[in-house]
């Protein structure tokens, strides 16, 4: 099997060769763009597994990469790295497509961990976790396999990957409580404190899409996850 491909974008020279070297002996393999500008131009001219970016770059910025990365390859994954602890840069990071986060200085045996889990996850995500791929919600219908969500037959709603998966789990638990655990490890692989934060972002957005039909709604219970009710 061919060794997994990562795009490095660091603007820190000596920290990026470092970086670049050590992830390259353990296996992977690695380009190291010097900004965010080449790093676009790097990843649209080559095929990649995984990104890491620094948040804090010249002339393009790692969340705005990440925003040009997504709308070219919404299932790409992405860890940020940086140097700033702000919990509003790293909630940043989750709304904008983020699999994970890393502060600076950070152990690289971390990295390591987490580049495994997220290619790992990534290869079980192209199996199906059951045989359902399209549910009706109320007047909605959500066909998992396209990513698509169309209310009584019109137009469809493309959904993000993370948009889906949270989607088709509350589906599956229709009417049933769905606990936050189970989600945030089905789809984050982590349940912690920013991935919490992130679901909820994600949580919100689908309310707002499922705003059209007024039987449908995604309830918050307290303390233990989320019920999408049916019919009132």
């Amino acid at each position: 099997m061919a060794n997994k491909k990562i795009l490095l974008v660091e603007d820190d020279p000596n920290f990026g060769t470092v970086l670049k070297d050590y992830l390259i002996l353990n296996d992977y393999d690695v380009t190291h763009a010097k900004d965010g500008l080449e790093g676009l131009i790097t990843f649209k001219n080559d095929e990649f597994d995984i990104c890491i970016l620094d948040v804090m770059m010249p002339k393009k910025d790692g969340f705005t990469l990440a925003k040009d990365i997504k709308s070219a390859n919404a299932d790409m994954p992405i860890i940020f790295l940086t140097a700033k602890t702000m919990k509003e840069d790293v909630l940043k990071g989750y709304q904008v497509g983020a699999d994970d986060y890393l502060n600076k200085p950070f152990d690289s045996e971390v990295l390591l961990y987490k580049l495994k889990a997220i290619l790992q996850r990534n290869e079980i995500d192209t199996s199906a976790e059951d045989n359902q791929f399209e549910f009706e919600i109320g007047g909605f219908h959500l066909d998992s396999k396209l990513r698509q969500l169309s209310y009584k037959g019109g137009e469809a709603r493309k959904l993000s990957p993370k948009e889906n998966k949270l989607l088709k789990l509350l589906a599956i638990y229709k009417n049933d409580l769905l606990p936050r655990e189970m989600a945030l490890t089905k789809i984050w692989r982590d349940d912690n404190y920013f991935t919490s934060r992130s679901m909820d972002v994600y949580i919100a957005k689908l309310r707002k899409y499922l705003k059209l039909d007024d039987n449908v709604e995604i309830v918050n219970i307290h303390g233990e996850g989320f019920r999408l009710v049916e019919g009132n």
